[in-house]
């Protein structure tokens, strides 16, 4: 298990009958405990209707850090969505709309099961 060395208090999602730890803010605290299911639960709680778009975006994170080992920064998901959407989707405002909670770096991180990192605010 890898934990989150950030996290000041630990919560729990259940997770068809598995407790699966967070962080506060709902940051996954052992990676290998992502699951699709996962992302439903903490979507959930979070008050976001997962769409397309979401899963898209969520790939995109997971790739990108199995990847690199680090988290995509916005810009480079912008370039990206930018192909794939067009300009009216593949922008920084229509990622933020989409993650109304803290944007495609804070929710769509944590949603993508990728840990708060030490400079995260």
């Amino acid at each position: 298990m890898s934990t989150n060395p950030y996290a000041t208090r630990i919560e729990h999602l259940d997770i068809n009958g598995k407790q699966v730890a967070t962080d506060q803010e709902g940051y996954i605290q052992d990676m290998d405990d992502w699951t699709e299911e996962f992302v439903y639960a903490l979507a959930k709680k979070e008050c976001l209707e997962i769409t397309e778009e979401h899963w898209d975006v969520i790939q995109y994170i997971r790739d990108y850090y199995h990847k690199h080992r680090v988290q995509a920064q916005v810009r480079d998901m912008i370039k990206h969505f930018k192909k794939v959407w067009g300009p009216v989707h593949g922008n920084n405002r229509y990622l933020h709309d989409i993650f109304p909670r803290g944007g495609p770096q804070k929710q769509g991180n944590r949603l993508a099961g990728i840990r708060r990192t030490k400079g995260e605010h």
